[in-house]
């Protein structure tokens, strides 16, 4: 593992980006029937290199890579931006095994943490720094997807039980996530929605950006 970005202050705010090596067959299969595995994978390039992008610009903290199938990978040489980019690897067991796990090496070293992937475009530095506003004045933030899922989620401190039996990529992970913060008595704020880029019909909300 790559260490991450040196010395934190303590009240930032780690960024963590949680990403597949975008390769054919790899990454993005859903939009295979669409873009083919190759146009699949090179949009999972453009995808990770304007959310590490994005990251950076933000300013909030260190930024991670949290990389699959490992951050020794080939694929990710050269991303880690002169530098500037901590790697580490995702692990093994499901989505939320791995997200719990980027959680938690964050959590002890810095105030709060938000967690994102790369696929949703507009997911941009101004959204982050919202996010990061809110996770000031709450225990956890979450920006929702249109689909029913979330684009990203922040953290002050653990809570493993969001992480745990949740039915990932279905319509119930937001209701799902927000009933057991209720539970954990986790006061979160919400951003407004945006479209992460999925399925074929998701395509639609790149129009504009030339990366198809």
């Amino acid at each position: 593992m790559v260490p991450l970005n040196p010395e934190p202050t303590a009240d930032d705010c780690a960024v963590l980006v949680m990403a597949k090596a975008p390769l054919p067959g790899l990454a993005k299969t859903r939009l295979i029937p669409a873009l083919g595995a190759a146009g699949a994978a090179a949009l999972a390039a453009r995808m990770l290199d304007h959310t590490l992008d994005e990251a950076l610009a933000a300013g909030l903290g260190p930024v991670t890579l949290c990389a699959a199938p490992q951050a020794s990978h080939p694929a990710f040489a050269g991303l880690a931006k002169a530098g500037r980019i901590g790697l580490a690897d995702q692990g093994e067991g499901d989505l939320g095994a791995r997200m719990q796990r980027a959680f938690e090496r964050a959590l002890p070293r810095h105030a709060g943490a938000l967690l994102i992937g790369t696929d949703a475009p507009a997911l941009d530095a101004a959204v982050l720094r919202a996010a990061h506003a809110a996770l000031r004045e709450h225990d956890a933030v979450l920006v929702p997807a249109h689909d029913g899922g979330y684009v990203l989620i922040g953290l002050r401190r653990m809570a493993p039980r969001l992480f745990t039996d949740m039915p990932w990529s279905t319509p119930q992970v937001l209701a799902i996530t927000r009933e057991r913060l209720r539970e954990a008595g986790l006061r979160w704020a919400e951003l407004p929605a945006l479209h992460d880029i999925d399925e074929p019909a998701d395509l639609v909300h790149l129009a504009g950006r030339g990366w198809t």
